[in-house]
Formats: structure tokens, sequence, C-alpha cells
């Protein structure tokens, strides 16, 4: 296919030998937080009940976690430095409220439970009841 000049001036002008220059606009100030972003207002640490009631979990599963102690250990739970109950073996969870008797030459007692001495305390305790054991292995001599 031949063109002639002047349809090769036409297509000269339609498809430029230089690229276009793209241009690109950028913010010129970073996006500001909401007003309601106040120093001091950390995200809520979700603290309470993780396992509920006459659910099976195994051991180390966190049953509750607290600030102060709502919630005591019972059997074979776990009580950690912050407070943390965990399941010290696998079993189901019971949560039952029992008669506490704490120790009053306690400090920290003393403390959360000066007005209360002389009244009977109800306290909340998780415990961990193992499941049972299978029955298949036999005894047949003793050394």
């Amino acid at each position: 296919m031949s063109f002639t000049i002047m349809q090769k001036l036409s297509l000269q002008r339609l498809i430029p030998e230089q690229p276009l220059l793209t241009i690109i606009r950028n913010a010129k100030k970073k996006t500001g937080g909401s007003t309601r972003n106040r120093i001091g207002h950390t995200r809520p640490k979700h603290r309470g009940w993780r396992v509920q009631d006459s659910h099976y979990v195994s051991e180390g599963t966190i049953l509750a976690t607290q600030r102060t102690t709502r919630f005591h250990p019972g059997l074979n739970v776990g009580f950690g430095r912050d407070g943390t109950l965990f399941a010290m073996e696998h079993g189901k969870v019971y949560v039952t409220c029992e008669v506490a008797d704490p120790n009053w030459d306690h400090t920290w007692i003393q403390k959360n439970y000066a007005s209360r001495q002389g009244q009977t305390l109800y306290k909340k305790y998780f415990n961990v009841i193992p499941e049972e054991q299978h029955q298949r292995f036999r005894l047949i001599d003793e050394i």
C-alpha cells in the first residue's frame, strides 16, 4: 500500500512521534484523623468470660480474663499473674457460686473486703471436671 504525501502528513498529525506527558496530582496535605481520636483512649480489652458453663475445653484454654478477682479458680483451674483463669486439664467447665473463706490477715483481702468482714461471701468459681478415662487396660501383674 502506498500513501500519498497528503495522507502521510495527516497520519503524522494524528500519531505524534513524541509520547504524551501525563500529569499526576498528589495531595498537598496528609489526611487528618477524626477529632474524636483523642490521646489516652485505648482500645477496649474485652475482659470477662471466654468459655461458657458446660463447654468442653482443652488444657491451657483461657476461661476468663479480669482486672480484679471477680472469678476464682476451682478444681483443675490455674490463676495467672494478671488474673487470667485457664484450664489445667481437658474436660468440661462448670461455673459454681460457692461460699468463699478468705484469709482475713492478707493485706489484699483487708483492702478489698474490709467492710464485709463477718459477712458470708459468695464468689463464682470456675471448675474443670476431667473427661472420664477409658477402661480398656487391665492390671495383669504387680511389680
